[in-house]
């Protein structure tokens, strides 16, 4: 599932008239690279969620059938939060776990490995954690454990696999935290991580598309 709903409010005016996952980096939109990275890794199904000018993603990305893929979308009348939108794509969701990740993030993380996991025991979910980020940390990670944060924590890299049972308790519809959910989880031990140190960005503003593309220009 791609998260992709969000209005973008750090980005106006860019984002006034196109959604924040269809910025471009070097002539491609961000959801459009994370389509095609996700079919490489063999995904067949993927679920967006639309709110903001929604229908401007759907209209650019269609049914998925130039990227090899089937693509559903879950349209939110107004936007329900990262969990919130989450759960209220259950119903397109089928398989027990399956990879939820956030639309405006840019990455080569190759999703292939962490496609052929699977979730242990009572975990919930499984994390992927940033280490070079201007954000406060939000997590620790003692081997492949998501613990709270010490000394030593690490940034939530808005990419993940999620236990589809553990979903199904909230109500759909309602607006929803998935860091409050996660917190939680990591409070009972459901969490498992690990870290990556590859290229990745949050496009939350100008300043960071902007360098993203410089970036990928030289």
């Amino acid at each position: 599932m791609i998260l992709a709903a969000g209005r973008g409010e750090r980005m106006r005016p860019l984002t006034d008239t196109m959604p924040k996952p269809l910025q471009l980096v070097k002539g491609k939109t961000l959801i459009e690279r994370h389509v095609e990275a996700l079919a490489r890794a063999g995904v067949e199904h993927i679920v967006i969620n639309l709110s903001w000018l929604g229908h401007l993603i759907e209209k650019a990305l269609g049914d998925g059938s130039r990227f090899q893929v089937t693509i559903d979308y879950s349209v939110e009348e107004s936007a329900l939060g990262t969990l919130g939108g989450i759960v209220n794509a259950l119903p397109l969701l089928q398989e027990e776990q399956f990879l939820v990740l956030s639309a405006d993030i840019f990455t080569d993380f190759d999703f292939q490995p962490l496609l052929n996991r699977s979730l242990e025991n009572q975990d919930v979910a499984h994390l992927v954690l940033i280490e070079k980020s201007p954000f406060e940390g939000d997590f620790s990670l003692h081997l492949d454990r998501v613990q709270e944060p010490n000394q030593t924590a690490y940034t939530y890299g808005n990419m993940g696999l999620y236990q589809r049972q553990a979903l199904t308790a909230f109500p759909s519809g309602q607006v929803l935290d998935l860091g409050q959910y996660l917190r939680q989880a990591v409070a009972r031990q459901q969490v498992s991580g690990q870290l990556f140190t590859g290229l990745w960005s949050n496009i939350g503003t100008i300043n960071e598309l902007t360098r993203i593309n410089q970036l990928m220009s030289r």
